[in-house]
């Protein structure tokens, strides 16, 4: 009794969503001055045109701007859902609710079984039908080729995860501000550039620990061998001798420390977006200097004397640029290939405490210099601590600076490498790029220090006729 009931009610909710003019459930439905509703589609699309309503015969002014009416439309739709619901409301009987007909066909455009009534009402005329066997089948079918393709995907899924490793980056800081200071932080170089220096100092931790173990025995040695008799001392002593001297010149070398080379993809590229274009300034050049008429180089002269001392700028021969900043970042670069010693920095007023309650403007340099020594050639920094030795020359230094943070750093251009950064300065004054060609080699002819051009590269570096 409640089927038969909810099925009259539902044939009630039919004839108010089928439209009068195609007999089909509505879609897009629109209603007319009369208050009739039809299919938007049904309706005549000229606004000249007048319609007289199926329903009525009332004559009505068709306009093309007429509005979807969006409640039946949702009446509509739920109508369809309710209809689908009391078909398969039978569950497993094989019988259509509505017209307690075998259900034997299939509709395939609305994926729902019906009876032959079903299948000749206006929602489904016009729809494919095929018997509810074939149906079926071709939906087994179906079925059966996509649980084979998932099956494939799914042992390939499962081979890609168990072969792909991907890499925990711990984001610790080493070359910290060299990579913070750039936009685009090469993280995954940074990591293996900490796990590189990381282990380093495990095998020098190791190194030395060794090295502390063979010390010790060659003490004992040394120790038991002045205890013994003139003529066993003087038997053994050569080899003896010989491993002591060993010992300790392998402890001399090992105390030389060397610059680190870190190249950093891009680094260079980066920082030539601040490239500026300098020009050297003769009034500030020292009376031992020549500076070139183009103003692009500088080379020593005659009177250079050799003992100037690192941070005392009135001893320390030098050209200043012609250019002073005070705000934003800058980066510019030189050509010392032909220098074996050479000093690259910037001069600049610094705040100095003297005694308590007393600030005075000094005027100091900051620098990176080379030096020339009997085993090679070494860098030097001021202030800091750098004293480390070269293992081969740097054609072309690149100097980046930073006003606002007081950032101040050199790089190896060749090797996109940065050489040494030195401690932030607090600026309180412009700041001018400073320049010192030597001093230059006993018996050797001075070789100029070249401003490379804003858009030269390593190997086209100009050099000026002096």
């Amino acid at each position: 009794m409640a089927a038969a009931a909810a099925m009259e009610m539902f044939q009630q909710l039919q004839s108010q969503i089928t439209c009068p003019i195609c007999g089909n459930y509505f879609c897009e439905p629109v209603t007319i001055g009369c208050g009739h509703s039809f299919c938007r589609a049904c309706l005549p699309r000229s606004a000249a045109t007048a319609f007289s309503c199926p329903e009525c015969r009332q004559m009505t002014q068709v306009r093309g701007f007429l509005f979807i009416n969006g409640s039946l439309a949702e009446l509509t739709k739920l109508g369809k859902q309710l209809r689908s619901q009391l078909l398969q409301s039978t569950g497993g009987q094989r019988r259509c609710a509505i017209h307690k007909e075998v259900l034997e066909y299939f509709c395939e455009d609305d994926q729902t079984v019906l009876c032959l009534r079903c299948c000749q009402a206006p929602e489904h005329g016009a729809h494919r039908h095929c018997p509810v066997e074939e149906a079926a089948s071709n939906c087994r079918k179906k079925i059966q080729h996509l649980q084979r393709c998932l099956q494939k995907y799914f042992k390939e899924t499962k081979k890609l995860l168990v072969k792909e490793k991907r890499p925990v980056i711990d984001w610790e800081e080493m070359i910290s501000k060299e990579y913070r200071k750039r936009d685009s932080l090469m993280r995954d170089e940074l990591y293996h550039y900490l796990e590189r220096m990381d282990q380093e100092k495990k095998n020098k931790k190791e190194r030395l620990s060794q090295e502390s173990s063979t010390l010790q025995d060659l003490m004992l040695d040394l120790q038991e061998a002045d205890s013994q008799p003139n003529l066993d001392l003087l038997r053994d002593v050569k080899e003896l001798l010989e491993r002591s001297k060993s010992a300790l010149s392998q402890r001399a070398k090992a105390l030389i420390p060397e610059v680190r080379v870190c190249p950093i993809s891009g680094t260079i590229e980066t920082l030539n977006q601040f490239r500026v274009d300098l020009r050297l300034d003769p009034a500030s050049a020292s009376p031992c200097l020549i500076v070139a008429e183009d103003l692009k180089s500088v080379r020593a002269g005659e009177g250079w004397q050799v003992d100037t001392h690192p941070g005392d700028d009135s001893d320390l021969p030098m050209v200043l640029a012609e250019q002073a900043f005070t705000s934003g970042l800058q980066y510019w670069e030189v050509d010392v290939t032909q220098l074996p010693q050479w000093t690259l920095g910037i001069h600049t007023t610094y705040l100095r405490i003297k005694s308590p309650g007393r600030i005075i403007k000094c005027a100091l340099v900051f620098f990176l210099r080379c030096v020339k020594k009997e085993d090679g050639q070494y860098l030097q920094s001021y202030p800091g601590s750098l004293n480390h030795k070269l293992k081969g020359s740097i054609p072309r230094i690149g100097v980046y600076l930073e006003y606002k943070t007081g950032n101040l750093a050199f790089y190896n251009v060749l090797q996109s490498s940065l050489i040494y950064q030195l401690p932030d300065i607090s600026f309180v004054a412009p700041v001018r790029p400073m320049f010192s060609p030597g001093p230059p080699l006993q018996g050797t002819k001075p070789a100029p220090m070249n401003l490379c051009a804003v858009d030269s590269h390593l190997s086209s570096c100009c050099y000026s006729s002096l």
